[in-house]
C-alpha cells in the first residue's frame, strides 16, 4: 500500500503546531502537501482528504468503506455507550430515523416562535453598554432551546439543575488551564477525589442520572401530545418492535443537547462576528428582516435569502465541525489514486475543503453573496458532514440559527467592542470565537417606520 504524502514533523511536532495553532496548520498542510494527507497516530495511519471528488468516495462508497461506531469510542463518556454515536448497521438507522422525525416534528411555528422569545429573554436580561461575552450568552440560549426542544422542560427544579450541569461542563471543559491539562496523558486517568479527571466525570454521571430519573418519571405518566424528542423516544417501538430502554433513551438524548449547547452557539455567535465586523452585512441584513414588519412569522424569517447566505458563509469560513466522523476501509479501495488496504482510516477535512480557492474564491474572505451565484454540492459544502453520519438535527439547527439572528439584530443595536480580528479556536471537535466575540448593545433597535417625522423627511 503506497500512503498519500505525509508532513516530515515527527508526531510530538505536529501535535504541538496542531495544539497552537489548528487552522494555521491546517492551511500549510493543504499548501505544501495537497488535498489528500496522510497523519500518522503511532502505527496507524489516518488519511484526511480536502477534495470533493475524494469525499464523495468517502460517503457513497459504503461497502469497501464503512462507518463503525468503536471509532467514536473517545466521546461515549459524553454520550453514553448507547448513544447514536456509538451504534451501528440497523440499530444505527433507526436511531437515527427516530432522532430525525422528533427534529422535523419540532420545526413548527409554535416552537419557532419559543426561539424567539427564549432568546429575547436571555437578550434583554444584558445591561445597556455593558460588555458581554456573545459566546456565553449564546449558548444559555442555545441551550434553553436544547433542553426545551430534546427534553420537554422549561422550568423547575429539574430544569435548573440540568442546565446548571451542562453549563458548568461546558466551563470546566472549555477553561484554558483544563484544557491544557487534559492533554496530558497521566491527567486522563482518574487520580482520585481532585483530579480534573474524576471531576469530569462527576459531573457526567449526574447528568446521566437526573436524564434517567426524567425518562423514568415521563415513562410512567405518558403524554403522547408533547413533541419533544424525550417523548418521541418514549413511544417509538426499536427495530424489532420492542420498547427502548430507560437507558437507550437517556443515552439518545446525550448528543442532541451537546449539539445545541456547543455546535449552535458556536454558529451563531460566528454570525454576530462577521455581521457587525462587516457593517455592510449587517446593515443589508436588516434592511431585509425590516421587509417582514412587526412580529414576522418564523417560518418567513427561515425562508429570507440573504440571511441563509449570511448563514451558509459563516458555517463555509469556519465550520463549527472541522472534520467528517471517521471511516475504516473494510476492503481494498482506491481513492484518488492511492490504493488503500483494509484497516486504514479516512477522515474528511470540513475546513480546508471551505478554504479551497478554486471552489471559493477569497476563501478568507466573508463573502455571503457567493451562495447566490454558485450552487455547491454537499461534497463542496458539508458544515454539517454527511453519509451515514451527517448531523442528525442539522434542518433543525440552520432554522434555529436563523431565528436567533434575526430575533436579536430587529430588536438590538450591537457594536463589537473589540474591533480586532476574531481568531478561531478549537476544542474538540467544536470551533468556536477565541475570545468569545465581547459586544455590547447600545439600546433597542427602531424600524424605520417608528423614526420621528422630521427624522424620516431626511433619510
Amino acid at each position: 500500500m503506497k500512503l498519500p504524502p505525509k508532513p516530515k514533523d515527527p508526531n510530538w511536532l505536529f501535535n504541538l503546531k496542531f495544539q497552537t495553532d489548528p487552522f494555521g496548520q491546517m492551511d500549510y498542510i493543504y499548501k505544501h502537501y495537497g488535498d489528500i494527507v496522510t497523519i500518522m497516530s503511532d502505527s496507524q495511519p489516518i488519511i484526511y482528504i480536502s477534495n470533493p471528488q475524494g469525499i464523495k468516495q468517502l460517503f457513497s462508497n459504503t461497502k469497501e468503506i464503512t462507518s463503525p461506531g468503536i471509532l467514536n469510542e473517545s466521546f461515549a463518556m459524553g454520550t453514553g455507550e448507547q448513544g447514536v454515536l456509538q451504534l451501528d448497521g440497523l440499530r444505527h438507522k433507526h436511531r437515527r430515523k427516530l432522532l430525525m422525525t422528533s427534529f422535523q416534528s419540532a420545526r413548527t411555528k409554535a416552537f419557532g416562535q419559543r426561539i424567539c422569545e427564549i432568546t429575547d429573554k436571555v437578550m434583554s436580561q444584558q445591561s445597556i453598554k455593558k460588555p458581554f461575552i456573545a459566546y456565553e450568552i449564546i449558548e444559555e440560549i442555545a441551550l434553553r432551546i436544547g433542553i426545551e426542544i430534546v427534553i420537554g422542560l422549561s422550568e423547575g427544579e429539574r430544569y435548573d439543575e440540568i442546565k446548571y450541569l451542562f453549563s458548568s461542563l461546558m466551563k470546566y471543559e472549555q477553561s484554558p488551564i483544563i484544557s491544557l491539562l487534559l492533554q496530558l496523558p497521566f491527567v486522563k486517568q482518574d487520580l482520585g477525589k481532585w483530579s480534573p479527571q474524576r471531576h469530569l466525570l462527576n459531573l457526567y454521571q449526574r447528568i446521566f442520572q437526573l436524564l434517567y430519573s426524567e425518562v423514568y418519571e415521563r415513562r410512567k405518566k405518558p403524554d403522547s401530545s408533547y413533541s419533544d424528542t424525550l417523548s418521541t423516544l418514549i413511544f417509538a417501538p426499536d427495530e424489532t418492535g420492542k420498547a427502548l430502554s430507560d437507558e437507550e433513551v437517556r443515552d439518545l438524548l446525550l448528543s442532541p443537547i451537546f449539539a445545541a449547547q456547543h455546535a449552535s452557539a458556536a454558529a451563531i455567535t460566528w454570525s454576530l462576528y462577521w455581521i457587525h465586523y462587516l457593517p455592510e452585512v449587517r446593515d443589508k441584513l436588516i434592511e431585509e428582516l425590516n421587509i417582514l414588519g412587526e412580529s414576522p412569522d418564523p417560518m418567513s424569517i427561515a425562508t429570507l435569502p440573504y440571511l441563509n447566505n449570511v448563514c451558509n458563509e459563516a458555517l463555509r469560513i469556519y465550520p463549527t465541525q472541522l472534520f467528517t466522523f471517521p471511516r475504516l476501509v473494510e476492503s481494498p479501495i482506491e481513492v484518488m489514486g492511492y490504493e488503500l488496504d483494509p484497516g486504514t482510516i479516512l477522515i474528511g477535512n470540513i475546513y480546508s475543503t471551505h478554504q479551497r480557492s478554486d471552489i471559493y474564491p477569497e476563501p478568507k474572505q466573508f463573502k455571503p453573496e457567493r451562495f447566490d451565484e454558485k450552487q455547491y454540492s454537499s461534497f463542496e459544502f458539508l458544515p454539517f458532514g454527511g453519509g451515514a453520519r451527517n448531523c442528525i438535527g442539522a434542518t433543525f439547527a440552520l432554522f434555529e440559527m436563523k431565528l436567533v439572528l434575526a430575533t436579536i439584530l430587529s430588536r438590538y443595536q450591537l457594536e463589537l467592542v473589540n474591533k480586532q480580528p476574531e481568531r478561531p479556536k478549537f476544542g474538540g471537535l467544536i470551533s468556536y470565537p477565541a475570545s468569545g466575540v465581547k459586544m455590547a448593545i447600545h439600546g433597542q433597535r427602531k424600524r424605520k417606520e417608528e423614526l420621528p417625522a422630521v427624522v424620516s423627511s431626511l433619510l
